[in-house]
């Protein structure tokens, strides 16, 4: 396996999250580097391995590519004139880092079941809102972060 090209298949997805809000297909990462979709599939399973990807159990579909989900969450970001999912509220907090651009914000909160609205200028959080929650927002881990890949999705 090429690290080179390993490396360059990653940095390609992200992109790819980036400038159209989900990742490439198996076959669309093949088509773009002239491999075939074998080798890519080889390339995904390796950046899964590596928990440079997380892929969807027994299958070549990207689930995350942290902080960028694969899928609808209640983590809604809004940026670049794009929705983005994160994977859950350290990632959409992430999202806006990784792209470097401001945000809006839209979660649900656990607990209250309230939409909860960031908004995301300059790097800094500008304004938060939620009907019922009064002073500052807290994010809560349950598990330690040594034990997310334990269970990615529930974490």
């Amino acid at each position: 396996m090429n690290d080179n090209l390993l490396w360059q298949i990653r940095h390609f997805v992200y992109n790819h999250f980036a400038d159209i809000t989900h990742a490439p297909s198996v076959e669309e990462t093949a088509t773009h580097f002239n491999i075939s979709a074998e080798e890519a599939g080889e390339y995904y399973n390796e950046l899964h391995n590596r928990h440079a990807f997380f892929l969807e159990p027994d299958t070549l579909t990207v689930r995350m590519v942290n902080p960028f989900s694969g899928i609808p969450t209640e983590f809604k970001v809004h940026a670049n004139g794009r929705t983005y999912y994160a994977n859950c509220a350290w990632d959409m907090l992430g999202i806006p880092a990784t792209l470097h651009s401001d945000a809006v914000i839209e979660a649900v909160c656990t607990e209250s079941n309230e939409i909860v609205r960031i908004e995301i200028r300059n790097d800094q959080i500008t304004n938060h809102r939620a009907a019922s929650l009064r002073d500052q927002l807290i994010i809560h881990f349950p598990i330690p972060f040594a034990r997310w890949y334990d269970d990615l999705v529930f974490t």
